[in-house]
């Protein structure tokens, strides 16, 4: 009905006239982009001042005192009236104002006389539209109070004019509605008009934001073609191309124009990284860097590297019984977590959370003489697997699937397992497997058993058997990957007899594990993979040095190996004396690499120091620190805004340690 009666209104002035015998618009009915039309065509050179600019990951131009204008006779082709009835669209981003400072985003001024007859104007929190009547010379004004245009934040602004009514809607919300003393004139001639984008001929009053979208639709209100939208304030009528292509493009055709990106630097802890942040900078003054924001996460620009200079005793975590193991895990939007696998089968094991800088229980679960946990994801599903070790039929160990609604984990399938010490979950070819390290057969006594590697069915959403290994008093798997090749290494610990057996490293070939090599170990407990500069290796903890002859010595060498490219095995790198070593966790601060040993006993006390070895190339691995630790059994390294830490946990006492790294 808006359309039709602009239509009539139109076809009375020109019939007025006499200019025509028969209808036709003054222009089509379709959006005219104003913006587009100032900008010069394809193969001319834009102006010198004309900056394109990235802002909160999208672009806009900005004028920077560059007058873009064309004749108004470029859009009113069959007559020279402006619509008695349209809506103005543009797409902003205003920095503040100062109070009494306008800028125009959009005029119309009759060239001969320097006459306003439009315009679009912004101030301080306040959006103003100025009207000429040609006829008696009167101007008009309408005022649109407490808008909040100027936060320098992008914002899409329609206002419609039908006859004494204008309406302004900001970013696809409430429509606020005007009612004019006057109705828009119905006769307003551009003839020897010219319309000009950032301004009003002169220099004053020049838009100094950035310019997205400026767009005259004739005959209607443009919100219903906006509205609603996914991103009301970057809504979308008609945006010029050179502001949606990539601007770098080498085979672009169009102006090039100067590009820019607007940064904001922010202080203090992580702030949150999205789209609406991209470009964005961050300092971090605790970890002396500048990172960048990519739309999804933070990226380093510029980091000085950090030393390790020494650690500090952070926090005294009580576990509810003796600990074997922690699994450090991230669920997005959630945090980070702990899982704790205690001894205690009537109290079960713990998961914690870190809120404001420490561990803090979240949730209890049922475990059985919980000896090590994994978590894993498949596809957007996650999971928490617990290695139950308690010797009574059935031997069961449990997944937890992670519910979103009710942000827990809850019991979502059991797997068979004998004497369970750890499992390990990993990818091959985007299909996801587990594999369990069976220690003990309960029934018998039998350390010579299979452990098994599970694999996802996606079409019944469970783990199946897939593969069984032989193996001797399995304690733990390690999965790695060398180029294209994948391996699986077992820590084998007792055949029955005797700890000084071979532990095995596995490679994937033709759909299954098979044997790669044999590695002598002693009662081996734990793997460590780790790659420095381009070189592979492999650290084993060995624990105790147990044979039907003699004394069972505790302390013993642990071995890292290096992958030789001239053997293609692994071959002994160095030799560390350990005491009852039952872990190694490998990390970096900066660019130093660092090795910890979990020491658990020496043959007479279980208070002994752990220690921190640091790389040194030739030399390789080098003491630096000594941790005071009693019953050490895992060692794990994570960092959060607040700093890097370790954490270890204790399988003689309740008592877990956080310590934290501190760094120059």
């Amino acid at each position: 009905m808006l359309a039709c009666c602009s239509l009539l209104l139109t076809w009375v002035l020109v019939a007025t006239r006499g200019q025509s015998q028969s209808w036709r618009p003054c222009t089509d009915l379709l959006p005219l982009d104003l913006l587009a039309r100032a900008l010069p065509r394809p193969g001319q050179a834009p102006p010198t001042q004309v900056q394109m600019v990235q802002s909160r990951g999208s672009r806009g131009l900005r004028l920077a005192g560059a007058t873009l204008s064309f004749p108004a006779s470029q859009i009113f082709t069959n007559c020279d009236y402006f619509p008695a009835e349209f809506s103005l669209v543009a797409t902003i981003k205003i920095p503040r104002l100062r109070q009494k400072r306008n800028q125009y985003l959009f005029s119309a001024v009759d060239e001969s006389s320097d006459l306003l007859l439009l315009g679009l104007r912004v101030s301080e929190n306040r959006l103003h539209f100025m009207t000429t009547s040609s006829g008696a010379g009167g101007r008009g004004r309408l005022s649109f109070k407490n808008v909040g245009l100027d936060d320098n934040r992008w914002h899409t602004v329609v206002l419609a004019i039908t006859g004494p009514y204008a309406t302004l809607t900001v970013d696809c919300g409430l429509p606020l509605e005007l009612k004019q003393v006057q109705s828009f004139p119905g006769a307003l001639s551009t003839r020897g008009a010219r319309f000009f984008v950032g301004s009003r001929r002169r220099g004053s009053g020049r838009f100094s934001g950035l310019l997205r979208q400026l767009v005259l639709l004739p005959g209607s209100d443009a919100t219903a073609r906006l509205c609603p939208t996914s991103d009301p304030s970057l809504a979308e009528l008609s945006v010029p191309q050179i502001l949606k292509s990539t601007p770098l493009q080498p085979d672009h055709q169009g102006p090039a124009y100067p590009y820019g990106v607007e940064a904001t630097v922010t202080l203090g802890n992580r702030p949150v990284c999205s789209r609406a942040e991209q470009g964005q900078l961050w300092f971090n003054a605790q970890r002396k860097g500048l990172f960048i924001c990519d739309g999804l996460t933070w990226r380093t620009l510029l980091q000085n590297p950090e030393r390790l200079d020494y650690v500090e005793d952070y926090q005294d975590l009580y576990t509810r019984s003796e600990t074997f193991d922690v699994e450090l895990f991230s669920i997005p939007s959630e945090g980070l977590f702990m899982a704790a696998a205690n001894r205690d089968s009537l109290s079960g094991s713990s998961l914690y959370k870190w809120r404001n800088g420490s561990f803090q229980l979240y949730q209890n679960m049922s475990t059985q003489e919980a000896r090590a946990w994994k978590h894993f994801t498949v596809d957007d599903r996650i999971f928490l697997v617990v290695a139950n070790s308690r010797e009574v039929e059935p031997e069961l160990s449990i997944i937890y699937r992670w519910n979103h609604r009710r942000r827990r984990f809850l019991r979502y399938q059991s797997l068979e397992t004998h004497g369970a010490l750890d499992w390990e979950a990993f990818q091959i070819h985007n299909h996801s497997y587990l594999v369990v390290a069976n220690h003990r057969r309960a029934r018998d006594s039998n350390h010579n058993i299979q452990s098994v590697i599970y694999r996802w069915n996606p079409d019944t959403e469970l783990f199946e058997v897939n593969q069984s290994l032989s193996t001797s008093g399995a304690y733990d798997w390690e999965f790695f990957t060398v180029g294209p090749y994948h391996f699986l290494v077992v820590a084998n610990t007792f055949d029955g007899q005797s700890t000084t057996i071979s532990s095995t490293v596995y490679v994937w070939l033709d759909g299954r594990f098979q044997t790669f090599q044999d590695i002598p170990t002693v009662g081996a407990t734990d793997w460590e993979t780790f790659q420095i500069e381009g070189r592979f290796f492999l650290a084993v903890a060995n624990s105790q040095k147990i044979s039907d002859r003699g004394p069972s010595p505790y302390s013993i060498n642990s071995t890292v190996y290096e992958l030789s490219a001239l053997t293609q095995t692994f071959i002994r790198f160095q030799d560390i004396l350990t005491h009852s070593a039952v872990d190694w966790e490998f990390f970096t601060v900066g660019d130093e690499k660092f090795l910890v040993v979990a020491n658990s006993y020496d043959g007479s006390s279980h208070s002994l120091n752990s220690v921190v070895y640091r790389w040194q190339g030739y030399e390789g691995f080098v003491p630096v620190h000594s941790l005071p630790t009693f019953g050490c059994r895992d060692w794990e390294h994570f960092s959060t805004d607040e700093g890097s830490f370790l954490i270890y946990s204790s399988a003689t006492t309740r008592l877990s340690k956080v310590f934290k790294l501190r760094t120059y």
